[in-house]
């Protein structure tokens, strides 16, 4: 029974961390609202750090930091790319050649080239195809 409830809080894990360094609006319990950069979470206490933040009444913050048992709401407008599908796609193109590390969320192809949400890392044609299928699975993404 233990290891069925581990994947859901894993998942959980992952969602917030695909979060870290995007813009994110918090509701606290006391009924404040903060917008800012999601810069650090502690999975322990499921507290996190905002980066550049503005308040509910516009007031600006360098950080602010709120404990996870205060926090009852976290949104973000932002667009999250789905690693797990990108990587499944990818598969299809380099079979047996991909490797998606969930709680790093990045997929190493070929034990060389890195895609992240914010990109392909590496150089030469292997890498330049990976970017052009990352691509145009950004465009369909933002077609739907």
């Amino acid at each position: 029974m233990a290891g069925s409830l581990l994947l859901p809080a894993r998942r959980y894990q992952s969602e917030i961390m695909s979060l870290l360094d995007k813009t994110v609006s918090v509701v606290t319990s006391a009924g404040k609202r903060y917008e800012g950069k999601l810069f650090g979470y502690d999975p322990n206490s499921q507290s996190i750090c905002l980066a550049d933040a503005v308040d509910d009444k516009g007031e600006k913050y360098t950080r602010v930091f709120i404990y996870g048992h205060a926090i009852i709401e976290i949104t973000t407008k932002e667009e999250i790319i789905d690693l797990r599908e990108l990587a499944s796609i990818l598969e299809r193109h380099f079979p047996q050649m991909v490797k998606y590390i969930e709680d790093a969320r990045v997929i190493v192809i070929m034990d060389r080239i890195k895609v992240t949400e914010k990109g392909v890392e590496g150089t030469g044609p292997v890498a330049e195809r990976v970017r052009r299928i990352f691509e145009e699975y950004l465009r369909e993404r933002r077609a739907k």
